[in-house]
Formats: structure tokens, sequence, C-alpha cells
């Protein structure tokens, strides 16, 4: 099973947003160090949640202070960017780090960021598809493209860089929506943290289906799932610690969602949510751990797990969590999954 992080750039409380930059890239140093396999970052805008708002700048930050492990997004918001930028930039960063660039975009919501970025609620809404296919297309190989779409609409021109073979492509899925989008492409998932087992071997049954009906071989498609991770020597203390600093973090960060439309943005019990993610992630000494992954794994069939690591707020904590991630939950999960 692949260990990696997904590191979502918190800000907690007192913390400044350079700051919090200055973790999420120490965080992924200490990956490399720990032998783990790679490093995936969020992007959001315009709230302290998370405060990287270019998940392939970042990446390319650490993709030069590394040698080893893959980086990816997790996700680019595409309905925010330009899918040919985002396609040239994809591409620079897969030839500058030796193919260790890994992209991964989402739909996002419907957020103001529509509005600043001017791409407007109808592409977000209608048109994730059809910027999904250029993207796809930019990052083929094929040394033109053209686009001909209701939303994205341009002459042939050369593909300068090319790639050196065709990059892959994941696609945040929160929705049943999104998952048939991406299996009518054969695009593997990234899964998120707000659902457990069921909810994802939902989801991937459906993805299945619809797959296969486009004749996409389904077995060889490489999804990935985020899972809130914290390790300490008994599940007491590593609950408590996510206890003390994970609801001051959430509550602040999305609170500050602003929909295009001036309404509120998702609302929930804040300290709730994080008991509800506690319950059903690996959080614990390392041998419970590696057996919530290993049970998720058998479950769900997905054996790229993405850790998100930062809950407790502390950088001394969070460290001795990927080193333990790495020295202790890997070598566990290597003995139980073939």
């Amino acid at each position: 099973m692949r260990l990696g992080l997904f590191l979502a750039g918190a800000k907690f409380p007192g913390v400044s947003a350079r700051e919090a930059l200055d973790r999420t890239v120490s965080y992924g140093l200490s990956a490399e160090r720990a032998g783990l396999d790679g490093v995936w970052l969020a992007e959001h805008h315009f709230i302290s949640y998370g405060v990287c708002p270019s998940a392939t700048v970042v990446a390319g930050n650490l993709l030069g202070r590394t040698e080893r492990i893959a980086v990816g997004t997790a996700a680019c918001v595409l309905s925010n960017r330009n899918p040919v930028a985002l396609g040239e930039e994809a591409i620079a960063l897969d030839v500058l780090s030796g193919g260790r660039f890994r992209l991964g975009v989402a739909r996002g919501g419907p957020w103001v960021d529509l509005e600043v970025f001017g791409t407007g609620v109808e592409r977000y809404a209608e048109g994730f598809g059809e910027t999904l296919d250029v993207l796809c297309d930019w990052v083929s190989g094929k040394p033109r493209v053209a686009a001909d779409g209701r939303f994205v609409n341009f002459r042939e021109v050369a593909v300068v860089p090319r790639p050196q073979a065709a990059l892959p492509v994941w696609v945040a899925a929160t929705s049943p929506s999104t998952v048939d989008l991406a299996a009518k492409r054969g695009l593997p998932l990234l899964l998120g943290v707000h659902i457990g087992d069921s909810g994802k071997a939902e989801l991937l049954d459906r993805y299945r289906e619809t797959a296969a009906m486009y004749g996409h071989d389904v077995d060889a498609v490489p999804h990935a799932a985020a899972y809130l991770c914290h390790v300490d020597d008994t599940r007491q203390a590593a609950a408590d610690a996510l206890r003390a600093a994970m609801p001051g973090w959430i509550g602040e960060g999305v609170a500050e969602y602003v929909r295009i439309d001036g309404s509120a943005g998702p609302g929930r019990d804040p300290a709730a949510y994080v008991e509800t993610l506690i319950g059903m992630h690996p959080v614990g000494p390392p041998e419970y751990c590696a057996e919530v992954l290993r049970r998720s794994a058998e479950r769900t069939g997905i054996r790229h797990a993405l850790l998100m690591v930062e809950g407790a707020g502390d950088p001394t904590a969070t460290g001795a969590t990927i080193a333990r991630l790495g020295a202790e939950v890997a070598p566990l999960l290597a003995a139980g999954l073939s």
C-alpha cells in the first residue's frame, strides 16, 4: 500500500498565513525523509482553512527541494482556471521533476472565486466536463491541440513543451455526477476525508459500472483516498490532540466561505464533525492505524492513501506522526497487504 500526505495548508488560529505555508513545505520535506510515497496539496482561495492559493506553485517548490517523492495537487480548482494554462504548468513541472508531478483537479464549489476569476457559475455548473477534456487533451502528448466548445474555444496551436508521456489526471469527486464524469473518461478518483469506507465503496461501485460501459479497464485505474491521521501511543492521546485543535481550525476557516450568490457557506458543528472523522479514520497507535488502513483497502480496493496529518496544529506533533508513518505504520502495512 502506498502512503502519502494530503496537506491542506492549514492555518490554525494565531498562526500567520506565511507560517502555515512554511509548515506545509516542511511537512513535505519530512515526508521524503520518512520514506513516504508522496505529498498532495490542496488549493483554496480567500479563506484561512487552507492558505495555498496555487497547488502547482507549492508543488514546484517541493519538487525543487526533493529528489524522490511524487508531488501532486489534490486538487487544482479547474472551474477557476484556464485548462490550457494549467496543462502547461503541469507539463513544465513533469519535465523539470523527471516525472514526479501528479495532477489532480476538482470542480470546486459555487464560491465567490468564480466571480473573482471571471469564470462564472455557468462554467462551474455545466462546463467542468468540457474543460476537463481540454486539459486532458493538452497533457496527452499530442503535438497540437484545438478546442471548439461552449466554454473553451481556440484555433489549433502547438503544445510546447510536450510531455514525454501522457500525464494522468485525477478527479476529486464528492458526488455521483462527478464520479460518472470521471468514469466515462477512465480517469482515477481522489476521494475525500468526509466519507467512510462504505461511502467510498458505493462511489467506486458506481465508477466501475460506468467505466466498464465505456470500455475502460476498471482494475487498472489508480484511485486514491484521503484519511485523517494522527499517530500517538494510544487512541485516546491521538484523538485528544485532534479534539483540542481541529474544531477551532475548521470552525474559523469554513465560516469564511462565501457563495457567489451571497448566501452563507457550508454550516456544520466543527466539534461533532471532528468526532465523526476520528471515529472512521486512522487515529491512534501505529498498529491501529495500519489496521484501519488495511481494512479500508480491503473494503474499497484503494491502496493509495493520502494522509491528512495537520490536525493537531502543532509542527512537532505532526512531524512525529510523519516519521512514525514511515518507520512504523508502513512496515506493518507491507507485512499485512500483498
